[in-house]
């Protein structure tokens, strides 16, 4: 059966034949795993990728574990993967995919173990997320004679834990981030000194020998590793908490202007970690006040990252690195694959692009495609570009040799992901990931894998998926020969398409309704929400419940360059419509960051703190936006016309602006309300126009510009399509109309440019033209043009914003406005985007739906309590929202008067009553008249420009 969706289900990027057995040669036929039975752990679009790529392999006999909150807990929630894995003795449910507590992380495993014993599985893949880097998880499975599919456990404890990760690359020559790795035995050594860690083993019975351990160092780990082999704490993470105190005066003394970020150990993805303010960003009267401001709170932020992790129960291990954090960063990574004797590389990734520690688009870093870059930045004789793109390969190669001798040091036995922070000239190792990365298309659309015969080298596989490797070297271990990177596609490029609202905040319980059809070249990889009724072929509604991270899909591409991986990244977002109830996604978001990309230059080298920014000054256009009285504007252009043409002209000028309001205002009230289109249509079409003391000048047609914002904004005449979602009929005639008169003309012409074409127009008749035609082309030419003054609200209110001052420069790095680094105004732009739920001035609503907590952590005092008075910036409560934990801050001053919710762990919806408050100050609400005032105000200032 034809399924609509065949380029979601059957996409030769990643969909192909993996299975060996009926291979013609014996060696290849070796490397057959169809009989490897695997049980998946994880969730996500992950799973659904395991199950293809295992089917592909021949592998029949697997089975997911599946949760209550992904079955169960919300209607229509259930795992879409269920569509295509229709056994139901191969789907076991489980509460939970982990646990919140040591204790019951420890039932799910040997819970996991039973579900494999007794159902024939003989191997664990764990994805990514959940238990994937638990080192003790994976021992337990090698224990139990599970084959863990990723790295093994001698892998996990060297290399997934941040401190004993930065040990192993500072002992391998590997550059890491300046910090402190050891707080752990810090405060071990603090709390009892030098010579107090035997009598501490002795007091809590630890057999731990001292003898073999060189020096304190060595003896505090030893004697750490005991207690958490013994469950017990011999440290809190107050002691934690205090010894890294010490060592942040120290570092905030040497370093005042910089911030310093503090990562617990097993974190990843953001989690678990947190940025500790610059000393000089407090005020004091002198540098060893603003120190001590700057300090006081590191204890609560160490305390804050081990509560996200569930990391602060007994027994765990608490130790929180604190590092320099370089804010003028750039986050990429390099892939790794090894099998414990062999370790080589597949390029690298850019993922730079990320907000609060979250990636959201990540971009391929390839020797050949660099080298493409640098050829074609050459030829365009761009000396500053060239030497950074050098600059760029350079680093690359460094990062790729140090992330091979790291594996190798490691004994890296799967895939792995060899994290760097890129500065200038100078790259840090930050971690490895011991698991397969959400990100590693990005790496295996642009690389496969061939496997030769040492002996015979004519007989090899080629191994073009991640997920594939991972599987054949769980099986075949060493056995398997080192292969051959090769290329595939020149450039590839990902985007996390995620529940979030317009200003990037999680969005938790959308309904997805309507989701389009994969196009040809769109690489989707979701959780199984594409597949349809396969009865039907209708898209199957389904609940994004928020129970776990707010990732919908990854949607990817390749190109032959940068730029066309972005172009045909940007055509699969102008294409995708995702509609449903009360749904927020980042899909505008990315549609239009990528243009801006685009139009400014793909090449750009954005650092990690570039987003907040971006959504900042693409919120001044929205707040700019919304002072404009749209109507208006076009009914004053329209007076000005009528009362500037003699009564020979006026029917005619009434009849054309008429007819043309609703095809020159509908593409502006939609980039209106779509800021982050509209960031997208101005970048891409910045050269088309420039503003002088003489106005604005319009260097292309702006009928041909209307035409393509309509095209730009998916809004194309197609017969049967809603009226809502695209040009109207009757508009569309008029535009074809227009669009054919000017491709007449300028052959008629014989000119290029809009500038041109005006120009003619306003000289002599051509000979070849006679006078009559020649008047009727003026006078239509003048009928199409009218009214198009109003698209000049769209570069108006980017020159008021300055939206062009964010910039690219020559050497590819940005320049970010100061402005644009306000906290407030960021604040500020965040909830002009998304503006706040309507609520009296006596109280306060919740900002979004989650889980709602009282206190930092249980045991510890509210933030407030009934009668309790706060002031602006103060914390509130926190809010669970896809497994973040957000601090809600209070938007002003007043006294809590009653609060409504009285339990930790309840659940909120987005504007729901939480508090009564006496505010310090009356809110003043203008009157609709007031409001109205006020948009023509600043309309008549635009009008005004024209």
């Amino acid at each position: 059966m034809h399924h609509s969706n065949d380029y979601y289900l059957n996409n030769p990027l990643i969909h192909s034949n993996r299975d060996l057995k009926n291979h013609a040669s014996n060696w290849v036929q070796s490397f057959n795993c169809e009989d490897f039975n695997p049980l998946i752990i994880c969730r996500g679009p992950i799973r659904k990728e395991v199950m293809d790529v295992l089917d592909e392999m021949g592998i029949k006999h697997y089975g997911i574990l599946l949760s209550e909150k992904d079955s169960i807990t919300y209607t229509n929630a259930l795992a879409p993967e269920l569509r295509k894995l229709t056994d139901p003795s191969r789907v076991h449910r489980v509460p939970d995919y982990s646990g919140a507590t040591k204790e019951e992380r420890a039932a799910r495993i040997q819970q996991i173990i039973a579900i494999a014993n007794s159902n024939g599985y003989n191997a664990i893949f764990a994805g990514y997320g959940f238990m994937s880097e638990d080192a003790e998880m994976v021992e337990g499975m090698e224990r139990a004679g599970l084959t863990f599919i990723g790295p093994g456990s001698f892998t996990q404890r060297s290399a997934g834990m941040k401190d004993q990760a930065k040990r192993t690359a500072l002992a391998t020559g590997v550059s890491v981030t300046p910090g402190v790795n050891n707080a752990t035995s810090l405060a071990l050594i603090a709390k009892y000194g030098d010579d107090g860690l035997e009598a501490c083993a002795k007091e809590h019975k630890l057999a731990v020998d001292f003898a073999a351990c060189k020096d304190e160092e060595e003896k505090a780990l030893a004697l750490l590793a005991a207690s958490y082999n013994a469950g017990i704490d011999i440290i809190s993470a107050a002691d934690i908490g205090k010894a890294l105190q010490v060592e942040a005066k120290r570092m905030l003394t040497e370093k005042p202007n910089n911030r310093f970020r503090l990562k617990a150990i097993a974190g990843g993805g953001g989690k678990g970690q947190r940025i500790l303010k610059s000393a000089n960003s407090y005020e004091g009267a002198s540098l060893a006040e603003k120190v001590e401001k700057a300090a006081e709170k590191v204890p609560a932020l160490v305390l804050e990252c081990l509560i996200e992790l569930k990391t602060n129960g007994v027994g765990d291990n608490k130790n929180v690195l604190i590092e320099m954090n370089i804010d003028t960063t750039r986050h990429q990574e390099i892939q790794v694959v090894g099998n414990g004797d062999w370790c080589i590389t597949m390029g690298g990734r850019d993922c730079s692009l990320q907000m609060h520690e979250q990636k959201l688009l990540e971009v391929s870093v390839t020797e050949e495609e660099l080298q493409t870059a640098i050829a074609a930045a050459e030829a365009a004789n761009n000396a500053a570009e060239t030497t950074q793109l050098k600059k760029d390969l350079d680093i690359l190669r460094k990062m790729e040799h140090e992330a091979a001798v790291f594996g190798k040091a490691v004994k890296l036995n799967s895939v792995g992901t060899f994290e760097c922070i890129v500065d200038g000239d100078a790259h840090y190792f930050m971690e490895m990931n011991t698991r397969i990365q959400v990100e590693h298309r990005v790496t295996e659309l642009c690389y496969k894998l061939k496997f030769a015969n040492p002996d015979k080298p004519s007989e090899f596989f080629i191994a073009e998926s991640l997920v594939e490797v991972m599987v054949l070297i769980a099986k075949h271990g060493k056995r398997l020969p080192e292969p051959q990177r090769l290329p595939r596609e020149p450039a590839s490029v990902e985007a996390r398409l995620n529940a979030t609202n317009q200003a990037l905040q999680p969005h938790a319980g959308g309904m997805i309704e309507k989701w389009s059809d994969a196009i040809e070249g769109e690489v989707r990889d979701d959780q199984g929400i594409s597949m349809h009724n396969p009865d039907t072929d209708v898209f199957m509604k389904y609940h994004l419940a928020g129970a776990y991270d707010s990732n919908i899909a990854l949607l990817l591409t390749t190109g032959q360059t940068r730029l066309d991986s972005y172009q045909r990244l940007a055509e699969v977002l102008r294409r995708t419509t995702l509609r449903g109830k009360d749904l927020a996604t980042n899909l505008e978001f990315h549609y239009g960051l990528v243009n801006w990309f685009i139009g400014n230059n793909i090449n750009a080298r954005p650092s990690t703190g570039f987003i907040v920014p971006y959504l900042t000054a693409v919120g001044q256009l929205k707040a700019a936006a919304n002072q404009i009285d749209l109507n208006y504007a076009y009914g004053q252009i329209r007076v000005n016309y009528l009362s500037d043409c003699d009564e020979a002209h006026k029917s005619g000028f009434i009849q054309s602006l008429d007819r043309k309001q609703s095809l020159l205002l509908r593409p502006i009230q939609h980039l209106f309300e779509q800021p982050h289109n509209l960031a997208g249509w101005l970048s891409l079409n910045q050269q088309h126009f420039s503003i002088s003391e003489q106005g604005l000048q319009w260097h292309k047609n702006p009928i041909e510009l209307l035409a393509e914002a309509y095209h730009y904004l998916h809004m194309d005449y197609v017969e049967g399509k809603p009226a809502a979602n695209m040009i109207w009929s009757h508009d569309h005639e008029l535009l074809q109309k227009a669009l054919s008169f000017y491709n007449t003309l300028q052959q008629r012409l014989t000119v290029n440019s809009f500038a041109e074409l005006e120009a003619a127009l306003a000289g002599d008749r051509p000979a070849l033209i006679d006078e009559a035609q020649w008047q009727a082309a003026i006078a239509a030419h003048a009928g199409f043009q009218a009214g198009t003054e109003i698209l000049g609200l769209l570069p108006y209110i980017a020159q008021q914003t300055d939206f062009f001052q964010l910039v690219v420069n020559d050497d590819l790095s940005i320049t970010i406005p100061a402005a644009l680094t306000d906290g407030e105004l960021q604040a500020a732009m965040a909830k002009v985007l998304v503006p706040p739920p309507a609520a009296s001035s006596d109280e306060i609503l919740a900002l979004s739906g989650g889980m709602y907590y009282a206190c930092e952590a249980p045991g510890m005092p509210p933030f407030i309590e009934k009668g309790h008075h706060f002031k602006q910036g103060d914390p509130l409560y926190i809010v669970e929202v896809m497994k973040m934990f957000n601090k809600v801050y209070a938007p002003f001053s007043g006294t809590i008067d009653a609060i409504f919710v009285e339990t930790d762990g309840s659940i909120i919806k987005k504007g729901q009553k939480l508090f009564k408050i006496t505010p310090d100050e009356v809110v003043v609400v203008e009157t609709p008249e007031q409001v109205q005032q006020r948009m023509r105000e600043h309309t008549n200032a635009f009008l005004h420009s024209l």
